[in-house]
């Protein structure tokens, strides 16, 4: 897609990178968090330059790269020894959301591993949730720094950059799941092929395991002729509900395919 609204950033950024930036022979080594221009008084350092990483990524991935290396250096990733500083969670969530865009497997597995001590991950079984407390002994999750560190956990490297890049337009055009009876029900995995939809339905705890669920399927040319291929192999087709097709499935995680016969 050719579009003009980006340029905002590009303005942006070309003042930022003169005014905001320090720059070490052509390197960034720290942006500024703060400015007052009464007193004409600059605030960031090297946090300044890792704490925007993960949005400039998609935008000034040279500028993200180096916040994502300078935020490993100081927690001793680019050198034998422990691991330091993530038991600050605000530093801790920043390095392992970023490690999932920059870091390759064994660093992004030696962060991790070291994250677990201070993180508190946990499993919810009634609620069907894993959440991280980051030792902070409060009653709820804190939602922000679970969903950037999960990003972190979930993407690999430059994965959050080709969504902005090389966006998946064609997904618009293709079918698409909706109705999902959510949180008793999850789909743990709703992926198109291009010729076939895999499906997994995840109960939320023990005591929706294997009952019955719906889901519609949507946006499709025609409703005649799917079928539902279930784990053993075995077919059924599948009857069509205006323009969609509504499938029943068992909440059971077990993965399943609707295809045209």
């Amino acid at each position: 897609m050719q579009t003009s609204h980006h340029s905002a950033f590009d303005h942006w950024w070309e003042y930022a990178a003169e005014n905001y930036v320090t720059w070490d022979d052509g390197r960034p080594v720290a942006i500024d968090l703060y400015y007052d221009p009464v007193v004409d008084k600059h605030r960031g350092g090297s946090v300044g330059l890792i704490a925007p990483a993960w949005y400039l990524a998609p935008q000034r991935r040279e500028i993200a790269e180096a916040g994502w290396n300078m935020g490993a250096m100081i927690a001793g990733l680019h050198r034998d020894g422990d691991v330091t500083g993530v038991q600050d969670p605000r530093m801790g969530v920043m390095l392992t959301q970023l490690a999932g865009e920059f870091a390759d497997e064994s660093t992004k597995a030696r962060l991790w591993t070291a994250a677990d001590d201070h993180f508190e991950p946990t499993w919810d079984r009634d609620l069907g949730e894993f959440t991280m407390g980051f030792g902070l002994d409060e009653p709820h999750p804190r939602g922000q720094w679970n969903a950037r560190a999960m990003a972190g956990w979930v993407c690999t490297p430059g994965a959050w950059g080709r969504i902005f890049n090389e966006p998946n337009v064609a997904k618009f055009d293709e079918p698409t799941i909706v109705n999902v009876d959510f949180p008793r029900v999850a789909l743990s995995e709703a992926r198109w092929d291009g010729d076939t939809l895999h499906l997994a339905a995840q109960p939320q705890n023990a005591s929706v395991r294997n009952t019955r669920t719906t889901i519609t399927v949507t946006n499709l040319d025609t409703t005649e002729g799917w079928q539902l291929v279930d784990a053993t192999g075995v077919s059924r087709p599948l009857a069509a509900s205006g323009r969609d097709i509504v499938v029943e499935l068992t909440a059971d995680n077990e993965v399943v395919h609707i295809s045209r016969r």
